[in-house]
């Protein structure tokens, strides 16, 4: 059985409201990324982190951003080159320090 969209509109906050907590929660995550960066690069220190792992977030990133450019819609594809190069920060430190 399909959700009743007009159940969803009535749950969920308005569209404009969405958009905004959406685009904080992108900047809150991409921000809570830099402390790992800087525990690897500073330290020169990766153990236990898993390459694997986000390896799989920046092929994931890299999907969405090409689906944000197909779409032309700037709020998937913008935060996903903060994504590529914050993930990508991540296993190169990994694979140097791990």
């Amino acid at each position: 059985m399909r959700p009743d969209p007009a159940l969803i509109d009535r749950v969920l906050p308005s569209e404009k409201l969405m958009k905004q907590v959406i685009g904080g929660l992108s900047v809150f995550t991409l921000l809570m990324t830099i402390p790992q960066i800087v525990t690897i690069w500073a330290s020169h220190q990766a153990a236990g982190v898993s390459v694997l792992s986000w390896g799989a977030y920046w092929i994931s990133a890299f999907v969405w951003f090409g689906y944000g450019m197909r779409k032309h819609d700037p709020n998937i594809y913008l935060p996903c080159i903060g994504w590529l190069l914050l993930d990508g920060a991540v296993i190169v430190g990994a694979v140097i320090y791990g």
